[in-house]
């Protein structure tokens, strides 16, 4: 006799459920398909990473190719600052392109802008061109900061969903070393700086051909009534025991998701005490770690 799903304590992936049928449940290394997503995912973080990383080497050798810069510590701000300006429109703009073209459509797109910024700024013949080209890479780590997170969390099971989203921070951090091994590589090397700047793009480009093989987050999916196709994605994840009982799920959500963004707007977030409180803690984490 199948389950029901009448409680949240009974959900797929919650304790009460896990309890219930233990044999369920998704350890880390099981699924090989679900940690490949992750990693590929995981690459913006990597590419937000390296992009903050790398200019701190890459601006000794900039101003040595540029007197203007050298001899402006306001261009030399501009040039290091000019990404993070980025980043914000791009994570402002993020949420709205996750929600109308998807998860994998926004990682394609950051990738795309990431990678022409890279070009830009490898190609550089002014500071202003360079500054342009930082613009480019904050707008597609900005865009890629906002989508990894939520892909990886909507493709996984709930039992390990902490441990795999988390997987993005420790690529971040991993750009930022690899920036630094790269600025040590390219030292010697003519070009300096452009290949500094524009070995980034490399990433991108491989994350860009990988993601055409991955499939859309079967939460989107089921939101814009493409049940079959989530379906599809979530035959790969789950058994077929549970995967009747995510499906049945992930629809009865998905039903109430569409009815309350009828009449949701963005400051009733802020209503909610409870949510109120995680904005502030997240926020306030963020601010902390910057």
């Amino acid at each position: 006799m199948r389950m029901t799903i009448p409680t949240i304590q009974s959900t797929p992936g919650s304790s009460g459920y896990l309890d219930l049928y233990p044999d369920r449940k998704v350890s880390f290394f099981k699924n090989l398909y679900i940690l490949g997503l992750t990693f590929v995912a995981g690459i913006g973080g990597l590419l937000f990473g390296y992009d903050t990383g790398v200019i701190s080497g890459a601006l000794l050798y900039i101003k040595d190719d540029f007197e203007e810069v050298r001899q402006s510590n306001f261009l030399q701000e501009t040039i290091v600052s000019m990404a993070i300006a980025g980043a914000i429109i791009g994570a402002a703009a993020g949420g709205w392109i996750n929600d109308s073209f998807g998860r994998k459509k926004a990682t394609l797109l950051a990738d795309v802008i990431f990678a022409l910024g890279s070009i830009c700024m490898a190609a550089a013949p002014d500071p202003y061109i360079l500054i342009s080209g930082r613009f480019l890479v904050g707008l597609g780590v900005g865009v890629a900061s906002v989508t990894a997170p939520v892909y990886i969390a909507e493709a996984s099971p709930s039992e390990i969903r902490g441990s795999l989203v988390s997987s993005n921070v420790l690529m971040i951090t991993g750009g930022q070393l690899l920036s630094y091994i790269v600025n040590l590589a390219f030292t010697k090397v003519p070009g300096t700086w452009r290949w500094m700047l524009g070995v980034s793009g490399v990433p991108a480009i491989a994350q860009f051909v990988l993601m055409l093989f991955l499939p859309e987050s079967p939460r989107w999916l089921f939101i814009k009534n493409r049940k079959d196709e989530a379906v599809d994605v979530l035959s790969k994840i789950y058994d077929i025991d549970r995967l009747e009982d995510e499906v049945e799920f992930l629809t009865a959500q998905s039903e109430q998701d569409r009815q309350k963004r009828k009449n949701v707007r963005f400051m009733n977030v802020f209503k909610s005490k409870e949510i109120r409180l995680a904005f502030l803690v997240g926020a306030g984490l963020q601010v902390i770690i910057c």
